[in-house]
């Protein structure tokens, strides 16, 4: 008898333990005193909150260039449109990687969210040929994806369509001009539609249910919050920058053609270095607006006595820095010219994801919910 008792017993502990460990990825059952509230409150109120608001405002300006240069289609207000869509495609990078709340929910792709309708490149022309000349076709739809938002923009505004000698002939001379304005039109609609739901979902109820959310698990806002972050870093910035157009990831050599923004290329260094100081900020609690700083992940690595990562997590931030510096303004032609150099700017950018991705990651206990396939 005593011996069935111990055996009972044994079993209700083992599956107390169970429950214990299963309730891992779902609520706060690691205390460790840090405040999250504090750490949430700052990025949502002075990172997030304020980026969206800039692209929605940069938005506004560009879809008024663009209204302007289709009632008067000259060369000087093309140039306006170019400058317009720069100035919103440099605040995208800040906001690129929250894909969080109603981001997560307007549509697009599993794994890409609201990016599916802002910055999936390299464009397919083919696909925006084929929609103008036939009128038919439907932005909301994945076989769109990869045919709006800011490198349609991009085409639109700086691409040589077949047959034409300039990028303004899309809108006087070719015989679609009338479906190219269309199309363009639709473009810039759905970058604000989508944007300006993102911005009320933030500004309504998103920011408390954010902020609340201080859970530890798979479903905690910080958890959310730092695999955005961490996937922003390896895949929006690494891979998709610098990895897929030097050829890291192809066995058919270099591909100079998808790079961001690819026919206006002379930016696509200009983007990246955006891009870096977003994932800077975010890291080290840096207001988009002001510059000052307050609790974010750097001061929970600290809380937890990883100055010392801190350190070497900013120090290879500014290792980037320098060697993105040192590149062609033009990545596609620094690809062509000297992939060499793009290649060790790749090796440099790689040696942070190690940093992030295991020693960050382990230390505040995040869940990583997204798959590695890239073999990094």
């Amino acid at each position: 008898m005593f011996k069935k008792a111990l055996i009972f017993l044994t079993i209700i502990i083992v599956a107390i333990a169970c429950s214990s460990s299963d309730d891992s990825t779902g609520s706060n059952n690691t205390d460790d005193g840090f405040d999250r509230t504090a750490l949430l409150t700052n990025v949502a109120d002075n990172i997030i909150i304020p980026a969206f608001q800039d692209l929605q405002s940069k938005l506004s300006a560009l879809d008024t260039a663009k209204e302007d240069f289709l009632n008067d289609k000259s060369t000087t207000n093309l140039e306006t449109l170019s400058d317009t869509w720069l100035e919103a495609y440099k605040v995208w990078q800040h906001v690129q990687m929250f894909n969080i709340g109603e981001a997560d929910n307007v549509g697009g792709s599993e794994e890409r969210g609201f990016v599916s309708f802002f910055n999936i490149y390299p464009v397919t022309v083919a696909d925006i040929e084929n929609g103008t000349s036939s009128e038919d076709y439907d932005l909301n739809t994945s076989d769109y994806f990869d045919a709006q938002g800011f490198p349609a923009l991009d085409y639109l505004i700086h691409g040589v369509a077949t047959g034409d000698a300039l990028p303004l002939d899309k809108f006087t001379t070719n015989s679609d001009f009338n479906e190219y304005s269309a199309y363009l039109t639709d473009v810039m609609a759905q970058m604000i539609t989508k944007n300006n739901a993102i911005v009320n979902n933030w500004e309504s109820s998103y920011r408390n249910t954010f902020i609340a959310n201080t859970d530890s698990g798979l479903n905690g806002s910080f958890n959310m919050l730092a695999n955005d972050f961490l996937f922003f870093y390896e895949k929006g910035f690494r891979a998709e920058k610098f990895g897929i157009p030097t050829g890291v990831f192809s066995n058919g050599g270099t591909l100079p053609e998808k790079v961001e923004a690819y026919y206006k290329s002379d930016v696509s260094k200009e983007l990246a270095l955006e891009a870096l100081t977003a994932i800077e900020d975010v890291f080290n609690g840096v207001s988009y607006t002001n510059n000052t700083s307050a609790t974010s992940i750097n001061t929970y690595l600290e809380f937890l006595g990883n100055e010392a990562l801190v350190a070497d997590i900013n120090n290879q931030f500014a290792a980037v820095r320098n060697a993105i510096n040192g590149l062609n303004s033009n990545f596609s032609q620094q690809v062509i010219d000297n992939n060499i150099q793009m290649n060790a700017a790749y090796d440099i950018i790689q040696a942070a994801v190690p940093k992030l991705k295991v020693d960050m990651a382990q230390s505040l206990n995040i869940v990583i919910d997204f798959n590695d396939s890239d073999g990094d």
